[in-house]
């Protein structure tokens, strides 16, 4: 049975584009945004700015106090948040019926007016804030930068993907005011933005209620800047280890792939599940179960806009177990499936895991609204909600040979090694840095 989630769409003058999907089964709304606004819209030396106003966004805009966005709407009982990525920055709450104007009306005062409240104190602090997080989350967590590496080393320097969403430490410290709400004013206008309603809500109803508290915001953000050109695979493979103290030795091993939402990057998406993705794909089969050489094996597809997307294998190395023979017997796989293609049943093996985390996914209200607006913004339509699984159940067995030969070619990976180090050792090959291996 097709899917058929109603998706009511209007576009206000001032440019923000609005999604209505009324869902009248629970008496709340999930009021969604995303900006147009992510790490790759920074320039060089202005890294970590869209995580920056991430945080910013809640120390308070012309008519709301620092931290009064979470007070009001966890008193309604409320939930929210927001997140950044290399494409967006989205905010979020989930809220009962009756406090929807409230949620709308904060969001239209920090999304229209939050320069009111970016003084040179606000900056400071969220600053700080950015730099604990990052030395939580990153710094010191095993394989915490790992990620890191690995958009370095796939991503050309200069490329809006070489550099992490979290940006540079000594770029958030160089910034001035001044530089901050420049960027504020060049991204954050409704004419980059979409929300999304889905709940207890009416068409009408929503529409209206969007235009009074959105309807007067100008447009003012930058005319954007036309997408890169899709990068070609890696020419020859790329290596980068890493000595540090970790549980066990991990491979990460990446592939540039096409941009998000072309046939060619579901098909790639699909070899990588017949690889390593399933708990029945051949590198869990041989290496995990047969073998016994690798703790886990595990591989995703991140579909990206800006010219390329990312596509990586992780394996933890069994203790005892030589890394680079594990990577050969990664290599002999991955070259197995080249020359023959998936099988019926791991074509369907895939179908099936990406079935049920699409239903899945879109039995939550708010991730379906996220989903919406993620769709809306960075392809122009909601309806992949709808259409999504009929794409994917269309693809065959030669078109993801194809895109496999192409993008995922054992001599277009990049490998980033964390290789299991004493104290003292830490950090040794940290300069390795990415070079091309033969």
């Amino acid at each position: 049975m097709p899917l058929d989630y109603p998706i009511h769409r209007r576009t206000l003058p001032n440019g923000l584009r609005v999604v209505v999907s009324p869902d009248h089964t629970v008496p709340n709304v999930t009021v969604n945004l995303w900006v147009g606004v992510g790490s790759r819209h920074e320039a060089p030396g202005r890294t970590g700015f869209a995580h920056l106003f991430e945080h910013l966004m809640f120390q308070g805009s012309r008519g709301v106090r620092s931290g009064e966005h979470f007070e009001a709407l966890m008193a309604e009982g409320g939930r929210l948040n927001a997140t950044t990525w290399f494409d967006r920055t989205n905010y979020f709450e989930t809220v009962p019926t009756g406090a929807v104007e409230l949620a709308l009306w904060l969001e239209a005062d920090r999304h229209g007016h939050l320069l009111d409240a970016v003084t040179q104190e606000n900056l400071d602090n969220q600053r700080d804030v950015v730099k604990e997080e990052k030395r939580q989350r990153y710094d010191n967590q095993p394989y915490g930068t790992a990620l890191i590496d690995v958009y370095a080393a796939v991503f050309p320097e200069g490329h809006p993907y070489h550099h992490p969403t979290i940006g540079s430490m000594e770029d958030l410290d160089a910034a001035s005011l001044e530089d901050v709400h420049g960027f504020f004013r060049a991204h954050y206008g409704p004419d980059n933005t979409v929300l999304t309603l889905c709940g207890d809500i009416a068409p009408d109803d929503g529409f209206a209620l969007v235009e009074r508290y959105f309807g007067d915001l100008p447009a003012s953000a930058q005319e954007r800047r036309p997408d890169h050109p899709q990068l070609e695979p890696l020419a020859t493979p790329v290596r980068v280890d890493r000595r540090e103290v970790v549980p066990n030795d991990r491979l990460h091993i990446a592939f540039r792939l096409p941009v998000d939402e072309t046939d060619e990057f579901l098909a790639a998406a699909v070899a990588l599940d017949c690889v390593g993705g399933l708990a029945t794909s051949r590198l869990v089969r041989r290496l995990v179960r047969r073998e016994q050489t690798a703790l886990g094996a595990h591989a995703t597809a991140w579909g990206f806009v800006d010219g390329a997307s990312l596509g990586f294998v992780v394996l933890d190395v069994a203790p005892g177990t030589d890394a680079d023979e594990v990577e050969a017997a990664f290599v002999e796989e991955l070259s197995t499936f080249l020359e023959q293609g998936p099988t019926h049943v791991e074509l369907e093996a895939s179908l099936a895991q990406s079935e049920r985390s699409w239903l899945s996914s879109l039995a939550s209200q708010e991730e379906r609204a996220d989903l919406i607006s993620h769709h809306l913004l960075l392809h122009g339509d909601p309806e992949v909600v709808n259409t999504h699984l009929d794409r994917l159940r269309g693809i065959t067995a030669d078109e993801v040979v194809r895109a496999a030969r192409r993008w995922l070619r054992p001599e277009s990976r990049a490998v980033v090694a964390y290789l299991t180090a004493d104290d003292e050792d830490a950090g040794a090959d940290a300069g390795t840095g990415a070079e091309a291996v033969a």
